[in-house]
């Protein structure tokens, strides 16, 4: 039973929760910014460079395997087409690097936040320092003062 205890306390824990709220968070925002890229900047970019889509980009392995080997053997069954896909490589870094960058400006924006929040708990007034207390040689007088104030 302890066991149980010791989990629901480690699953209750308030870090673990924002750990699990900022991997769905998270989750959603890279889906948010694959569509940007996949369907807002890699048609321009594609069309600027003309009507190329990244997605298509490819290099038939296998092609150029069975040209070699057709060389040799005369009359050689092409094999299946083995592609590599640098097109679509190109458009993960594009993703990831404009994720970067969000995940930067956010991080910025969070510790400015956090600065601004620091700044007004310094500006705000203090309450005034209590006043030192008197030295020994302070407390002496006054009470030799008091005694001869006591005579007269």
């Amino acid at each position: 039973m302890g066991f149980l205890k010791e989990f629901k306390a480690f699953a209750l824990k308030g870090n673990v929760m924002d750990m699990a709220v900022g991997v769905i968070i998270g989750g959603a925002f890279g889906k948010i910014v694959t569509s940007l890229v996949n369907d807002i900047l890699m048609p321009p970019i594609g069309m600027l460079l003309g009507n190329v889509d990244f997605k298509d980009l490819k290099v038939n392995l296998a092609a150029l395997k069975d040209a070699a080997v057709s060389v040799v053997n005369e009359g050689a069954v092409p094999s299946e087409p083995v592609y590599w896909n640098y097109g679509a490589f190109i458009q993960q870094c594009i993703d990831f690097a404009i994720l970067a960058f969000c995940v930067f400006l956010l991080v910025k924006l969070m510790n400015r936040l956090s600065n601004l929040k620091k700044k007004k708990e310094e500006e705000a007034p203090a309450t005034p320092p209590a006043p030192p207390a008197p030295s020994k040689e302070e407390v002496l007088l006054t009470e030799i003062r008091d005694l001869l104030k006591e005579k007269k």
